[in-house]
């Protein structure tokens, strides 16, 4: 009898497109599944008979409760090699296999690119001003040459953002609580000596940390207050970095100039959240790491990683 998979909030249909699935069909039936299952019981209902499920994250969460609602799982395939939303302790416990696969840093850090330029120029507004007829230039856009940008943390996606902010001819610096100045060196930026003041001095902030104990509400009501009135914020990370409620606050009183987000503590974003109303808020669905390439790596992998299972040797294992 073969094994029954799933396949998670795949939005916009295309995982079976972007991987040779036929590798597996003797052994394995694939079922997609477009919408996302917003309730714990809807969810299980639907893959209560599947032992494989393949998910984006961190679209649909696995939390101890429903590992545990799901006794015949036994593969657990995410994108990436790290997701949050997945308890690890509980799939081990109920000997689900959890097993991840590459992905790119440059989506992301287009995005990134994408929010500040959109944000600079007034993209949105102007275009919006075209298509209805509107009046033909309304606003005054931001340079980005001579302004300060600040990188808070310098890994993959923030170091690129930096090489980026600087062919732009802006002033890069970074923080994060174990950077160093050898560190900043190697990318060519200078290091702040705090948080603080990297809020106070820059332009423009981006975000690119992981999300931990230690940067949850890393960004509050305090440090929002610190920033520049004309400054933005662009959040292409983690939603929980910054305390949502102390950023509704600052952008409903322009504390600061606006914010590109691109994450949410609650995915989709409710019909009525006022994200999708603020005038200063470039809001765009969690985009980050859906392009082309990423999801022809996340999909091959998670076929790849599939038949290793089913041969009796899991590969790129995270739990």
């Amino acid at each position: 009898m073969k094994l029954k998979c799933a396949i998670l909030d795949d939005y916009q249909n295309a995982a079976l497109t972007m991987a040779d699935w036929s590798v597996i069909n003797s052994k394995v039936d694939v079922e997609v599944f477009q919408e996302h299952f917003k309730s714990e019981d809807k969810l299980i209902n639907v893959l209560d008979n599947y032992e494989i499920i393949v998910i984006m994250r961190e679209r649909t969460a696995f939390s101890a409760s429903v590992i545990s609602r799901l006794p015949k799982l036994k593969l657990l395939i995410t994108s990436g090699m790290r997701n949050a939303s997945i308890d690890l302790a509980a799939a081990t416990a109920h000997g689900v296999t959890v097993c991840g696969t590459g992905s790119r840093s440059e989506p992301p850090l287009e995005l990134t690119w994408a929010l500040i330029l959109g944000l600079s120029r007034h993209i949105v507004k102007e275009n919006q001003s075209i298509r209805e007829n509107g009046p033909w230039q309304s606003t005054i856009g931001v340079d980005l040459f001579g302004k300060r940008l600040g990188i808070i943390g310098l890994g993959k996606i923030g170091s690129k953002t930096a090489q980026v902010g600087k062919a732009f001819g802006m002033d890069v610096v970074a923080w994060s609580q174990n950077l160093t100045e050898e560190r900043t060196a190697e990318v060519g930026v200078t290091l702040a000596s705090s948080l603080e003041e990297l809020l106070t001095q820059s332009d423009f902030v981006s975000i690119h940390l992981v999300l931990s104990e230690r940067t949850k509400h890393l960004i509050g009501e305090r440090e929002l207050q610190h920033m520049k009135s004309q400054a933005y914020l662009i959040n292409t990370s983690r939603a929980a970095i910054i305390d949502q409620s102390a950023l509704i606050t600052a952008l409903e009183n322009n504390w600061i100039a606006g914010a590109g987000l691109d994450v949410y503590e609650q995915e989709p974003l409710s019909d009525n959240h006022v994200f999708r109303k603020l005038d200063n808020v470039l809001a765009l669905p969690h985009l980050g790491y859906v392009s082309e390439n990423n999801y022809r790596i996340y999909f091959k992998e998670a076929v790849e990683n599939i038949q290793a299972y089913l041969d009796g040797q899991p590969i790129r294992k995270i739990n």
